[in-house]
């Protein structure tokens, strides 16, 4: 019967833990609250010191919280062991070659610099040689979760803060290892001396220098032709399994040899980021992987005593606020160093300023071993969970603060050259992003001169250091396109994404040249019907573009003969073109007859004019 009563209890623990994630979190998603700060949040309110102190006057409540921390221990410590092999399914080798001078130039710049002016301040404020350490070494560390989540849900990851910020949480993670070294071999010694604790740090690295040389070699002789016999088998079921096999593995390994359970996972996640099965595994593990990552942030957000944060806010908001300051600074002065545009750098630093999740686990393990104190550990953990919750925020200032910078910046010199001022005919590209430089390298290929303009600085600068004739300019402007060429260009191709300033720019031509070829890029097939109803000479949908691509694409991979597949494609293609330009036919100015006049009207201007046409 006890043994029953134990299983509902922790069966119990594990329905609040699904509750957050299938009814709490989607709720903070809808008022704009990532899932990582929604579990965050969750484990503070549900657990220990929220609603779970007032379980014995309302015993009800018991089926609805988390009492101790304990209780969910064990899946949230695979929370941390998955968190660590997917960090090393992301860090391979090549990605660090790659971006080796930001991972560890930078990345290096700002933990060492953060790490030690925080250890100077913990020095400072009483504590011991190793506790001013170990914060020292775990604040300069950022959440590599919430900041990620951030850029991607605002598809910022690829841009130059994105960039710029994923380095750091590179070599960041990178760092994670030897920290978790050190804290070990610091509790194991008892602290001491300044002298025994770099000692202990060296031997720590050494032990660990040792122990992945000898996981890497066995782990790259046995690991590739292991996943290709499990993926002959075809077995989903299979595959799974040798995953959680080799990541919970390894883990034990490493966790026998001494060390921690999370080393192994990332040198087994580091290790398969260099196989051609590295897609198929985040694929694969991924459901797993948000759902334990959310135990672990749960467990997080049930360590955070909210008596102590009620109590403390003065000193936990200016911790909060220190904390980001001067990691901020720190960031944002290295980012100029090594060449990131200030407005850039501003983001970066605010970004990475706040606290990270292995704060938790640092600070957790150095209070474990006696380094840190109870009252200092949970100040710090107040102190990184108010961090962490305002990094949206931060993020939102840093953008503010980006735009002024901007806004008061002398402009790169690459904005302020002109359009050819000659008369000779060129195309012209509006919008020079993925799509407009696509479009160019096709007519350079052709032996085809053309002017491409675009609005967007960082699009303009980019395209001139490829050495593209790309200016940057409105082209809704009448004077703009006029210096553009817009009289004698033959023909004109539209590649922006905005439905609204597709439209504008469209008008705009049109006023000028009601006879010029207008190629533009549409949105739907509903934003194709109306550019049409405006006199564009075509119009190409993305969404029908892409059908038509994967469609191909998926003949070719059942077997049909390329021809028919071209040919069918192409009929497909003129079918969409007669039932979109079906709704121009009551429009005048964008008649079937009137638009085919046009494109010939432009072609035979091109051929008078000694002009390769476009079609």
């Amino acid at each position: 019967m006890a043994g029953a009563t134990l299983d509902i209890a922790t069966m119990k623990d594990v329905l609040v833990v699904l509750g957050t994630a299938g009814v709490v979190v989607p709720l903070m998603h809808r008022l704009r609250v990532g899932s990582v700060l929604g579990f965050l949040l969750a484990g503070m309110v549900l657990g220990p010191h929220g609603l779970g102190r007032f379980v014995a006057d309302v015993p009800r409540l018991v089926w609805i919280t988390v009492s101790e921390r304990h209780e969910i221990a064990g899946i949230a410590d695979f929370g941390v062991v998955f968190l660590l092999f997917v960090i090393g399914l992301e860090l391979s080798v090549t990605r660090l070659v790659a971006m080796r001078r930001l991972v560890f130039g930078l990345g290096t710049l700002q933990v060492v610099l953060s790490g030690a002016l925080i250890g100077a301040a913990a020095l400072h404020l009483g504590q011991t040689p190793a506790a001013a350490v170990v914060l020292g070494a775990c604040l300069a560390l950022s959440s590599t979760a919430v900041v990620v989540e951030v850029l991607a849900e605002q598809k910022r990851l690829t841009s130059t803060t994105g960039r710029t910020t994923f380095a750091v949480l590179l070599f960041q993670d990178l760092a994670v290892i030897p920290i978790l070294f050190m804290v070990e071999t610091l509790g194991g010694g008892g602290g001491g001396t300044d002298r025994s604790v770099w000692l202990d740090l060296g031997f720590a690295l050494l032990q660990g220098f040792v122990a992945v040389a000898v996981i890497v070699a066995i782990g790259r002789t046995l690991l590739r032709p292991l996943f290709r016999v499990v993926a002959d088998t075809r077995s989903a079921e299979l595959f799974m399994a040798t995953i959680l096999f080799v990541a919970i593995g390894t883990g034990v390994v490493t966790s026998l040899a001494g060390m921690s359970m999370a080393l192994g996972a990332f040198i087994a996640g580091l290790l398969l980021a260099e196989t051609e099965y590295r897609r198929a595994i985040e694929s694969t593990i991924e459901p797993f992987k948000g759902l334990l990552l959310g135990v672990f942030f749960f467990s997080v957000g049930m360590s955070v005593d909210l008596d102590f944060l009620a109590g403390h806010p003065v000193s936990i908001v200016a911790g909060a606020f220190a904390l980001v300051a001067l990691k901020g600074t720190v960031t944002a002065l290295g980012a100029g160093l090594f060449g990131v545009p200030p407005s850039h750098a501003v983001k970066t630093g605010l970004l990475i300023g706040a606290g990270g999740e292995f704060a938790f686990i640092v600070v957790g393990l150095a209070a474990t071993l006696g380094l840190v104190g109870a009252e200092t550990t949970t100040w710090v953990l107040a102190v990184v969970s108010l961090s962490m919750a305002a990094i949206p925020l931060f993020d939102v200032v840093g953008r503010r603060l980006s735009r002024e910078i901007d806004r008061h910046a002398p402009p790169d010199p690459a904005l302020l050259l002109a359009p050819p001022e000659d008369a000779a005919p060129r195309a012209l590209i509006i919008g020079f992003g993925r799509v407009g430089s696509l479009v160019g390298s096709m007519l350079e290929e052709h032996g085809i001169a053309y002017v491409a303009v675009d609005r967007d600085p960082g699009n303009v600068v980019d395209g001139r250091r490829a050495g593209r004739s790309v200016y940057f300019g409105d082209a809704t402007n009448p004077l703009f396109l006029r210096s553009c060429g817009i009289e004698t260009t033959p023909a004109v191709i539209v590649t922006m994404h905005d439905a609204p300033g597709v439209d504008a720019v469209v008008d705009a031509v049109r006023l000028f040249r009601p006879d010029v070829p207008l190629v533009v890029r549409a949105r739907d097939a509903s934003h194709a019907r109306r550019l049409y109803r405006k006199g564009v000479s075509d119009a190409v949908p993305e969404t029908i573009e892409a059908s038509l691509q994967l469609s191909e694409a998926a003949l070719v991979g059942l077997g049909v003969a390329m021809g028919p597949i071209i040919a069918s494609i192409h009929e497909k293609r003129d079918e969409f073109r007669r039932d979109l330009t079906r709704a121009a036919v009551n429009a005048p100015a964008a008649s079937e007859s009137a638009r085919r006049g046009s494109i010939l009207r432009g072609r035979r201007s091109a051929r008078d004019r000694g002009t390769p046409p476009i079609s």
